[in-house]
């Protein structure tokens, strides 16, 4: 059963290959299992710690996320995704980037000098 907030069996054949192959040594928690608590974490914004026992030990999610951060897993997930995207058709790579600020000066909001526009009155004049 596919959950709302994990891979659909399409992304998972798209960064399947991507992931690092598992050292021979003791067994590990599958990758597709793993990854969808990653997902999961990231799209619910939840602390490591809240994420389902569904998806394994907290610790070992946490631990494969810093090794993949670091070995350059998403960045070639995310590479694969847009070259995927971009042959479709469904990216617009065409970026327009202005960087003009605009500062009004204090005097051009329009108050008068000094505070409010109208001052209470100290009483009638002397005269």
């Amino acid at each position: 059963m596919i959950r709302r907030h994990e891979l659909s069996d399409a992304e998972w054949e798209l960064v399947q290959p991507l992931l690092p192959q598992p050292a021979l040594g003791r067994p590990r928690l599958d990758d597709r299992t793993v990854l969808n608590g990653i997902v999961w974490k990231f799209r619910t914004g939840v602390a490591w710690r809240d994420v389902p026992d569904r998806y394994g030990s907290w610790a070992s999610l946490h631990t494969r996320f810093r090794r993949w951060a670091a070995d350059g897993t998403f960045e070639r997930m995310l590479q694969a995704a847009q070259a995927q995207a971009d042959a479709a058709g469904d990216i617009e790579w065409l970026v327009s980037v202005d960087s003009t600020v605009v500062r009004a000066h204090q005097h051009a909001s329009g108050a008068r000098k000094g505070g409010s526009a109208a001052r209470p009155s100290a009483g009638p004049a002397a005269g």
